[in-house]
Parts: C-alpha cells; structure tokens; sequence
C-alpha cells in the first residue's frame, strides 16, 4: 500500500471536494472499489439513484460478472443518467465489464447493448488459452501521453479477472497479451476504461485511481 504520508497528503487533498459517484448496479465489486477510494481519501457516494448520479463530478462503474447485468442500468434509468453527464464533460471511469459496456456489445450477451461510446464488440478469449484470464499481467503503453496512467510504467503489473476483452482500438492507452493483444485501458476525453481492477493492484492500482480523482 502506499506509505503512509502519502496516504495522509491524498486524504487531505480528495476529502470535501469533488464527489465521485459509484454506480450500483447489483453487479459490481462495490467494497473493494469504496475501500480503495475511501483509502485515497476521496469525497464518494455508492449509489444506484439516477439523479445522484447526475449530480456527480466524476462517475465510477465497477463491474464483475455477466455483461448481461448491465441491462439493470437501463432499466433503472442510470444508463440516462450517465450518458448525460459524459455529455457534459463529466469524468467517467469504467472498470473491467464497467469498461466493456462502453462498447457497442459483448458476445457474452448478444442481445444486451452497451453505450457504443466506442464501436467495437468485445470477444471471448481464444480455446488455446485458459480462460478466464485471471492473475497478474503486464501493462504495455500505447499512448505517449495518457492522462488516467500518467506515471503509470510501460511493464507494470496490474490485476486481471475476466473471460471476454475489449479489441484493439484506436482509443487504447495501454495494452495486455493473452492470447493475443487486447485493451487494457482505453481513454478519449473525459473518457476512461480498464479491463483490471485497479482496487486489487497495489500501488499501481491506487496511483491510477488517484490520478481519476485529480483529473
């Protein structure tokens, strides 16, 4: 974990500022997410209210399981309620299926739609590998200028659990190999996504989510 000075120095810098709000969809890995945040310091909410989420200066949607689950924010009116705040510039990180519903769909479940903020589909790992991907893997930097990884090193070691990836696009920040090349993190904008879990990936993981908290 950082040292505790830093944890110190952040806290006072997040706490009464910006409020992130963190989607609650049914579905997501809210208390690892929160812990990490809550760690950094950081004024946030975990809410699954739509007009909460449209009061938030930056928006954060954890996800884990199915992408079929993301069907719930549509349902529930978040799906409106994101999409407007990222028309306003509003910062909008989504992490691993979080990233995935930024694309147009998924062939975990082809009848559910995504955001199409990028086009694309995400695909399922190839048989030669065993999927799910799980474990620790390499970033490999893309962009020469990323703002969510800034200090973040090409080689770094992040945290991956997921059965299905976000293509190659030209939006990709860094990349991973697993069976080929695939995104481990995209950004546009006041966009952001990642296929790992920034809460489960140390110090790496933390500097990433406070660099979102300072953008």
């Amino acid at each position: 974990m950082l040292e505790r000075q830093a944890n110190g120095a952040a806290a006072a810098k997040h706490e009464g500022t910006v409020v992130i709000a963190i989607v609650d969809y049914k579905a997501g890995n809210l208390a690892s997410v929160k812990k990490a945040f809550d760690h950094l310091g950081a004024n946030i909410v975990v809410t699954d209210e739509p007009q909460q989420v449209a009061k938030a200066e930056k928006i954060v949607l954890p996800g884990v399981g199915h992408f079929a689950a993301t069907k719930m924010l549509d349902d529930s009116g978040l799906q409106e309620a994101i999409v407007e705040s990222i028309g306003r510039g509003v910062p909008f990180l989504g992490i691993c299926v979080g990233m995935q519903w930024m694309l147009a769909s998924s062939e975990e479940a082809p009848g559910v739609s995504g955001l199409a903020l990028w086009p694309g589909v995400c695909g399922r790992f190839p048989a030669e590998v065993k999927s799910p991907h799980v474990g620790w893997n390499s970033l490999h930097m893309r962009n020469n200028s990323p703002r969510l990884l800034r200090g973040v090193d090409s080689g770094s070691f992040v945290y991956f659990t997921h059965s299905y990836r976000v293509p190659l696009m030209t939006s990709t920040s860094a990349e991973c190999e697993y069976g080929g090349s695939f995104s481990a993190a995209v950004e546009q904008e006041n966009l952001f996504g990642v296929q790992f879990h920034p809460e489960k990936s140390g110090d790496v993981g933390l500097r990433i989510l406070d660099t979102f908290c300072n953008l």
